[in-house]
């Protein structure tokens, strides 16, 4: 008999008021409503990362049971696709397509997952490849797919032709966090190198840029409507911005006496998100005053990896509960 599991999916509402300020610049934000559901499965699923999904719906990659999972806010149940034999899924995200894309390190191989059909396609890295430790995607301007591995490379997957590119990371070991600029440019950060890194689309190659602390752990990456590149930096407890245009960087420490920065995500307002491990809490902040908003987690060891959003909503996943 299978044990009952528990895990939850954290929203973050915005609100019509915070949306009817959107256009004011300098306005305090809105309060912020979150919701939280326990999210019961019939196995152990070890979630990872979580994306909202075109029909409201949230999706989840389950890492230990190798599942893409599927959960109805309005009704609070869930659904679990089953991905293959040996597939443990880290990334997914919504595609130009309406689709789910997930980074399969145990597949070695991006997973599409067609919605709402659920139907099954992966793209298998080139044969020969070595273990990749498949992390996070993200689509550029042109509809390709561009993906890290934790193990050393950098690829993409062309989406008019279905091949899957690799090239080893400068830096070796490290490649994490994954975005596109409004732009369609790619930029990527390295956990164990601490830098960040612009792709060259035409030739896959990647430009580094080393941000202002040494050694602060670069995890994952954003870009705002302006394509500056924002930056949760898991060692120092920063959050920094580079803006590509100037060069310029700026460094911001989270509140609190042990900050430990692990996701980043840009809304449509341009207000930046990040989740502290450090001090089980979400923060909320604002670059025109500079200022962090606290949204405490209810419960112990939160440890949300994960922050994507739509309109209104913020999306994230805390670590998983067994009751």
């Amino acid at each position: 008999m299978s044990t009952l599991t528990r895990r939850d999916l954290l929203q973050l509402g915005l609100g019509s008021a915070a949306l009817s300020l959107a256009a004011t610049a300098h306005t305090q934000p809105a309060p912020v409503g979150m919701q939280s559901w326990p999210l019961r499965t019939p196995q152990r699923t070890g979630i990872h990362d979580a994306a909202p999904a075109p029909d409201g719906g949230v999706w989840f990659t389950a890492q230990r049971s190798g599942h893409l999972g599927w959960f109805d806010p309005r009704s609070g149940q869930a659904e679990l696709i089953a991905l293959g034999q040996r597939s443990s899924p880290h990334g997914v995200i919504a595609g130009p397509d309406g689709a789910a894309w997930i980074t399969d390190g145990g597949l070695q191989a991006i997973v599409r997952v067609g919605w709402p059909d659920r139907s099954l396609r992966a793209f298998p890295l080139p044969p020969g490849t070595p273990y990749a430790n498949l992390n996070t995607g993200a689509f550029d301007g042109a509809g390709d797919l561009w993906f890290t591995g934790q193990s050393g490379v950098v690829g993409k997957l062309a989406s008019k032709t279905g091949a899957v590119t690799v090239k080893d990371a400068p830096g070796g070991r490290g490649p994490y966090g994954i975005c596109a600029t409004p732009r369609g440019d790619i930029w990527w950060c390295s956990l164990a190198g601490s830098f960040i890194a612009r792709i060259d689309r035409k030739t896959g190659e990647s430009t580094v840029v080393q941000p202002p602390t040494p050694k602060q752990g670069a995890r994952r990456v954003w870009s705002d409507s302006s394509g500056r590149i924002w930056v949760s930096e898991w060692m120092s407890g920063n959050l920094s911005m580079h803006d590509p245009a100037s060069g310029r960087w700026k460094v911001w420490k989270l509140p609190g006496d042990q900050p430990r920065a692990y996701a980043v995500y840009v809304d449509e307002r341009d207000m930046v998100w990040v989740s502290d491990w450090g001090g089980n809490a979400m923060f909320r902040f604002d670059p025109a005053r500079e200022h962090f908003d606290r949204i405490p987690f209810v419960r112990e060891a939160a440890n949300v990896r994960q922050i994507l959003g739509r309109r209104g909503e913020v999306v994230a996943r805390r670590a998983a509960m067994s009751t």
